[in-house]
């Protein structure tokens, strides 16, 4: 399976896409914006990166809107913002085979690169 969740408006999601040459003949695009994720897709990515908190993303605005970095947030509470809220979902998240690959950093980035080769 290839997958790409992402964000169509995000730059840096675009300029990734670009980067590691991802295109939608040979993935599947999911623009988390206008379709969202399911739960059963959320409990896929949990069960390749292991946790939920690994794929929630402290940088989306309404994090400090919401007072949430004052609060000790559960495996729980990180499962139920990320499907109420789809910009807590660290992007972009891409399956390749049986890997995933989850957010920004240049190391994932670079990971991606090289398995895409």
């Amino acid at each position: 399976m290839k997958k790409i969740y992402h964000l169509g408006n995000c730059t840096t999601c675009q300029a990734i896409i670009k980067e590691t040459g991802i295109d939608n003949k040979s993935f599947e695009m999911q623009d988390i914006k206008t379709e969202s994720i399911t739960a059963a897709q959320l409990d896929e990515m949990k069960s390749k990166t292991g946790s939920y908190e690994s794929l929630f993303s402290r940088r989306a605005m309404k994090y400090k809107e919401m007072g949430l970095k004052d609060k000790p947030l559960t495996e729980k509470d990180y499962r139920q913002l990320i499907l109420d809220e789809y910009t807590f979902l660290k992007r972009p998240v891409v399956f390749v085979n049986d890997k995933i690959f989850v957010g920004s950093e240049k190391k994932t980035v670079a990971a991606l690169k090289d398995i895409l080769k």
